[in-house]
C-alpha cells in the first residue's frame, strides 16, 4: 500500500461522504509516516469528538497501522462554515 496525502484524502471523502478534506504530510522528509487531516462531514452531526475521531480511525484502520503520527480535526458543515467566517 502506498500512503500519500492524495490517497488518504480520496478515501476520507468517499467513505465519510465528506464535503471538504485537507490532508497534509507532516513528515519532515515527506516519507508519508505522519499526517494532519481536516475532515468536514455531515456524518459528524450530533456526534461528540471521540465518536467523530472513531469514524475517521475506522475509515483508515488499515492505513493507520503504517502511520506513526496522525492528527485530526473533525467538523460538521455548519462548524466549517463558522470557522471560514472568522
Amino acid at each position: 500500500m502506498e500512503l500519500s496525502a492524495d490517497y488518504l484524502r480520496e478515501k476520507l471523502q468517499r467513505d465519510l461522504e465528506a464535503e471538504h478534506v485537507e490532508v497534509e504530510d507532516t513528515t519532515p522528509n515527506r516519507c508519508a509516516s505522519s499526517f494532519r487531516v481536516l475532515v468536514v462531514s455531515a456524518k459528524f452531526e450530533g456526534k461528540p469528538l471521540l465518536q467523530r475521531h472513531r469514524l475517521v480511525n475506522t475509515c483508515l484502520a488499515e492505513e493507520l497501522q503504517h502511520i506513526h503520527a496522525f492528527e485530526q480535526k473533525t467538523l460538521t458543515p455548519e462548524q466549517w462554515t463558522r470557522e471560514q467566517q472568522k
